[in-house]
């Protein structure tokens, strides 16, 4: 009996229970309706910030979830530069952050352009621009082979491990991918929705590079969701939610590459996913709004470097209250001249002090 569903005589012919995920399919499809006309009547300001805002979650929480901590700062500042959005406070952004950037961008902004074998190898290597995955050489621009043996997904300690999922045999990935893409690029038979979760699944069961593929399977399935909005524009963040229920998502994940070709679990746990993702990003627009708000009514008002970065990370999850040691040591500069920057920002009516003095006053940003 096959172990893995790629080991199925009739692989990949995926099926799926459409009387238990049209529901929710429905749900889905209503909610992105219901967004796309919101986001239709901002401004372009308000678009811009929210789609940067969404982009920047993405990255970073899809990166989270393979492990690795991205500079939201840094993420946020090479999608800017990229996308060629004048934003305050940007920041130099390490290689590693524009590589991931780069790929995200590729596959959102240009979703309407065929995925290709090239292409793929592109955004593998431009998450490792050093040709390392931590301190391990890997493969890049090519299929993983069978000189490490078989590609497998491991947790516990050494000599303790345990063993989720085994990819296919190097050896068919030139197939596996050639069916992949014919698929990827053809089949527009599919809901493009659930084409997203089916997208997703399938190339991260081939799991077809060294490194990279949790992540890469994510942006196809971002670059599909693109298709179905039919919009560059993103406004809602899966890797998120999936950064939410990470362990969820390894489970629901594993059960399925081991069962049958039935794959309506993970279909099923994928579209929920989805709905809460497009779901809460009417919390992010309210945000937004009050962002763009802000910086309308301030729009001729004089303000330095320090003072617009400053004001950019208290309007966005701003950790603890401000103080002026706080903001000398995140804008690096003397006691002084914090002191000099936060008493102009009370008197342009942008800070309110709170009541107790000397040592323990903190500062609010009044919206």
């Amino acid at each position: 009996m096959p172990r893995y569903i790629h080991q199925h005589r009739n692989w990949p012919s995926f099926t799926w229970d459409d009387a238990v995920l049209l529901p929710a399919l429905g749900q889905v499809r209503y909610i992105q309706g219901k967004i796309s006309g919101t986001m239709a009547a901002l401004g372009f300001s308000a678009r811009a910030d929210a789609a940067l805002a969404a982009l920047t979650e993405d990255i970073v929480k899809s990166s989270e979830i393979e492990g690795e901590i991205l500079n939201k700062d840094q993420v946020r500042s090479s999608i800017a530069r990229r996308l060629g959005l004048e934003i305050a406070g940007l920041v130099p952004s390490d290689r590693n952050v524009d590589g991931v950037v780069e790929m995200v961008l590729d596959a959102t902004q240009n979703y309407d352009i065929p995925l290709s074998e090239d292409r793929l190898f592109g955004w593998q290597s431009s998450l490792f621009p050093s040709g390392r995955s931590g301190m391990f050489k890997i493969l890049t621009n090519q299929w993983r082979d069978n000189e490490k043996g078989p590609m497998q997904v491991v947790s516990g300690a050494i000599g303790k491990e345990i063993v989720h999922f085994e990819a296919p045999d190097a050896s068919r990935l030139e197939e596996e991918m050639a069916l992949f893409l014919e698929w990827f690029n053809n089949n527009q038979l599919l809901d493009p929705v659930l084409k997203s979760g089916i997208a997703h699944f399938w190339f991260v069961t081939i799991h077809p590079f060294d490194d990279g593929n949790g992540r890469i399977a994510r942006t196809i399935a971002d670059m599909q969701l693109a298709r179905a909005d039919g919009s560059a524009q993103r406004y809602y963040s899966m890797s998120s939610q999936i950064r939410k229920r990470r362990k969820e998502y390894y489970h629901v994940l594993e059960t399925a590459q081991k069962g049958d070709l039935d794959i309506t679990g993970w279909l099923e746990w994928y579209l929920l996913c989805l709905k809460d993702a497009i779901t809460s990003t009417e919390e992010t627009l309210i945000a937004v709004l009050k962002r763009v708000d802000f910086w309308d009514k301030h729009t001729s008002t004089s303000l330095n470097t320090r003072q617009r970065v400053m004001i950019n990370r208290m309007q966005e999850a701003f950790f603890g209250n401000l103080s002026s040691s706080k903001w000398a040591k995140m804008t690096k500069c003397s006691q002084d001249t914090a002191t000099r920057d936060i008493n102009d920002l009370i008197e342009k009516g942008i800070l309110s002090k709170s009541d107790p003095g000397g040592r323990s006053t903190r500062y609010e940003l009044l919206w």
